[in-house]
């Protein structure tokens, strides 16, 4: 039990033994990396959120120290993610507006109760009810989130004013009518910025680019003398550490935060245990989604206890750590640490960064939010899987974020169960000249089927939701003359009471007409079920086989051969019936 507590407990006791000097300048290494990877991605992110810059690095000092011992990859650095800040600043604004002294409260607040839903939920071991999750949704949600955020930084690029609330579609409305009123200075301050951007991600791809970015947008910024043109500047940071703000926390908020924290925790738990998944196939390491959770929680409770808002697991910071060599988590605690040296030493750094460069960062944060290879992927395999991608993306886009992620799972969820509800359902029948002759597809193999047994194959599950389904395809075979049917169930993993009853009550019908309803190949929960003593009286146990060949056997064990299989002297009835002849010379038709 001891053993058991500190392994999901302290789960850093495994690999802290295992560090050595070469190991800890491999972290160091990077950790120099990360740093200057999340400088310019703390700022952005800060800004999306409707935070002060120092938000987003204070975010990006504690919860990736908490998440990287607590969680289960060594390799994943957690953080603040522009998906979850867009949510964040949704949520949050919803309920009180971003220039209001309630803002941050609200928001330290969100932070606390998404983290001990995270918490919780890893404590009772639930990890994998991230997987109901597709990832579908999650690309849909990203893509709306992209255009949403890049929606909400036009006024900072154009130097516009406008609301720093409101619908998506609201906000593109007052930015056309605001055209007029474009700053050149702020639009070319964030040309040159977003320009540089994409030049260094062309010509020079392992370069920090949006480090480059925002030096070539602050020299830009100096050189049109941007705060003489009316140009915002983020202005200088504290140069301190990140402050407690356990009495900033509200209680009374909470009420009103609780759909939204369940959101930002559900989202962020998607993020971060998808990345860990990904990065440990590369690494060969097993991720314990349910320490992922646990370590995601104390990550952001720990955080908004010193002035963090919600982290999660960061693709770029992940990706970047892994490629530069990292080995332990330790390289997130040195990417923290050095972070940390430049807000405390260097606390001018973004004093004459333009509010315009840092929304051309942002914008090209959200274009690399937009997965184009998975879009494309999904319109061309999936009709269904389209319709998710497009409401969610759609409901990102008109409704509440924290909405938008529950219209995708639901329309997912309510497709699963339109196709389990009804599992395929398709005519068989022996191949006569196959060994052990197997059960195929009568209709596209032009199989000859017996005109008083027909053989069904169900591949899907019974349960309430498909039992109409299968009871309509029984009800159609007896008013088509059929008084014997078997159920094939090699593809049926279980049978529930309500489809239990279902069938208990078809069996009975077939017998009352001179009949009977035959079940083969199920599996073993299945069968299980179909012999509990409520139903077996009525299914009968004489009517439940191993293999199709015991139930044809069966079958005709207690019918007579029909005319034409006694016209015909080798067909598959008589080979199945005891006492028949067995070796056919030559497949002739089954009767």
């Amino acid at each position: 039990m001891a053993r058991l507590f500190s392994a999901r407990m302290l789960p850093f006791l495994a690999w802290l033994p295992g560090v050595t000097g070469r190991t800890l300048r491999a972290d160091l290494l990077a950790g120099l990396t990360g740093a200057v990877i999340v400088l310019p991605q703390g700022v952005a992110y800060a800004l999306i959120a409707g935070l002060p810059p120092e938000y987003g690095l204070y975010t990006a000092i504690i919860p990736p120290v908490i998440a990287g011992l607590f969680g289960s990859s060594r390799h994943l650095v957690s953080g603040p993610t522009a998906a979850i800040s867009i949510v964040v600043f949704s949520v949050v604004s919803g309920v009180v507006p971003p220039d209001s002294p309630q803002f941050i409260p609200y928001v330290l607040t969100l932070t606390f109760m998404a983290g001990v839903i995270q918490f919780l939920l890893g404590l009772v071991r639930v990890g994998t009810l991230v997987n109901f999750i597709s990832h579908t949704v999650v690309v849909g949600f990203t893509t709306g989130a992209a255009v949403v955020i890049a929606a909400s930084q036009l006024r900072h690029f154009f130097g516009v004013e406008l609301p720093s609330t409101g619908s998506f579609p609201a906000t593109v409305a007052s930015f056309a009518s605001s055209l007029g009123e474009t700053n050149p200075y702020a639009v070319a301050i964030g040309a040159v910025t977003l320009a540089s951007a994409v030049l260094v991600r062309i010509l020079r791809p392992r370069w920090p680019g949006l480090l480059i970015a925002m030096v070539a947008g602050s020299l830009a910024g100096m050189l049109l003398g941007a705060e003489r043109h009316g140009v915002a500047l983020v202005g200088a940071i504290p140069g301190e550490l990140p402050p407690p703000s356990l009495h900033l926390l509200s209680f009374q908020a909470m009420p009103e935060l609780a759909s939204g924290a369940l959101a930002v925790a559900v989202i962020a738990l998607i993020e971060a245990v998808a990345i860990a998944r990904a990065v440990g196939m590369q690494s060969r390491q097993r991720i314990d989604g349910n320490q992922e959770f646990i370590g995601q929680g104390l990550s952001n409770i720990v955080g908004s206890l010193f002035s963090c808002y919600a982290a999660s697991g960061s693709f770029t910071r992940t990706g970047a750590n892994y490629e530069a060599g990292a080995r332990t988590p330790l390289a997130a605690v040195f990417a923290a640490g050095i972070l940390l040296l430049v807000v405390l030493a260097v606390p001018g750094v973004t004093a004459y960064l333009p509010m315009p460069a840092m929304a051309a960062v942002v914008l090209v944060i959200a274009w690399n939010l937009v997965d184009f290879t998975r879009l494309r992927q999904i319109v061309r395999v999936s009709r269904e899987e389209t319709m998710i991608l497009a409401v969610t993306f759609l409901a990102t886009l008109l409704l509440d974020l924290e909405f938008a992620i529950y219209a995708g799972v639901l329309l997912s969820l309510l497709l699963f169960l339109k196709r389990s509800a009804r599992p395929y359902v398709v005519a068989v029948a022996p191949m006569l000249d196959r060994p052990g002759m197997p059960l195929r597809n009568a209709a596209k193999r032009e199989l000859p089927e017996c005109p008083q047994l027909r053989i069904l194959r169900v591949d899907g599950p019974l349960f309430f939701g498909s039992a109409d389904h299968i009871q309509g395809h029984l009800a159609r075979l007896t008013e088509a003359g059929y008084r014997h049917v078997l159920l094939e169930g090699s593809g049926v993993e279980f049978v529930d009471v309500a489809a239990a009853e279902m069938l208990a009550q078809e069996a009975e019908r077939f017998r009352s007409l001179g009949g009977g309803l035959w079940f083969c190949s199920f599996k073993d929960p299945a069968v299980a079920t179909l012999r509990h003593p409520v139903f077996r009286e009525a299914i009968g146990d004489d009517h439940i086989h191993s293999s199709p060949q015991r139930a044809i056997a069966a079958v005709f064990s207690v019918t007579p051969l029909c005319a034409e299989c006694q016209r015909r002297e080798l067909t598959a009835c008589r080979r199945l019936t005891p006492g028949a002849d067995a070796a056919p010379t030559r497949p002739s038709g089954q009767g």
